[in-house]
């Protein structure tokens, strides 16, 4: 029986993969990790992704421009910071790195990371599905008011706020923006990483980069999840 901070992973047998039991369920911030690997290696008690030669898809640049575009429009409407903002690809794998701090000036990319997507109450959800209802584990898909940051059961997170019709339970389904140890700094596609119960979830290094733009800004910062 191989254990993790939180609860507990099943025992399966040598050739099948394990999952993580309803104990390893994380109800403090809406999210539940635990993701499991063909090949496995233990950091800090967690199952992470054996990161050699891992391939790194991207989203392309006219689809990011694109998107920039909307975004400022909107940010400038809103009175939202129009400097920068973030962005999740949910077309990418999640072993590739999605989570995009993007530079309106420069129109470009400054950092990207990986993040979590929403296992939608599952023990293990195979592709993508997207969801706004309450208690549902799903990622919701839309654009969100980055809130205030606050000291949760996994450190630093910050509260989130949809502003779609897709995703207007945010604040209620207690989805924010946190890390997790589960989540590696690295891409590690074609592996998969751990998957929430609906949090955007960023490895504990890139969280301190993303903390770091936020707290700077004066105005509200968006955050646009894409697919």
């Amino acid at each position: 029986m191989e254990t993790i901070a939180a609860g507990i992973y099943r025992k399966k047998a040598d050739n099948e993969k394990g999952f993580p039991a309803d104990k390893c369920r994380f109800v403090t911030a809406g999210c539940h990790h635990g993701g499991w690997y063909n090949k496995k290696r233990a950091v800090n008690g967690y199952a992470i992704a054996n990161t050699k030669n891992a391939s790194v898809p991207t989203t392309d640049h006219t689809t990011l421009l694109n998107m920039a575009a909307a975004a400022r429009a909107f940010c400038v409407v809103r009175g939202f910071n129009t400097s920068f903002c973030f962005f999740a690809d949910m077309r990418l794998p999640s072993g590739a790195m999605r989570f995009y701090v993007y530079d309106f000036q420069q129109q470009a990319v400054l950092n990207a990371g990986l993040v979590a997507h929403g296992r939608c109450n599952q023990d293990w959800l195979t592709g993508r599905k997207f969801a706004n209802t309450i208690g549902g584990g799903c990622t919701s898909l839309g654009r969100y008011k980055i809130g205030h940051a606050y000291k949760g059961r996994f450190g630093l997170a910050y509260k989130l706020y949809g502003l779609d019709s897709s995703n207007s339970n945010a604040y209620n389904r207690f989805v924010v923006l946190h890390a997790h140890s589960c989540v590696p700094a690295q891409a590690v596609d074609p592996s998969p990483i751990c998957q929430s119960d609906g949090c955007p979830t960023l490895a504990p290094s890139f969280l301190k980069t993303v903390a770091a733009k936020i707290d700077s800004s004066r105005q509200p910062v968006l955050l646009w999840i894409f697919e």
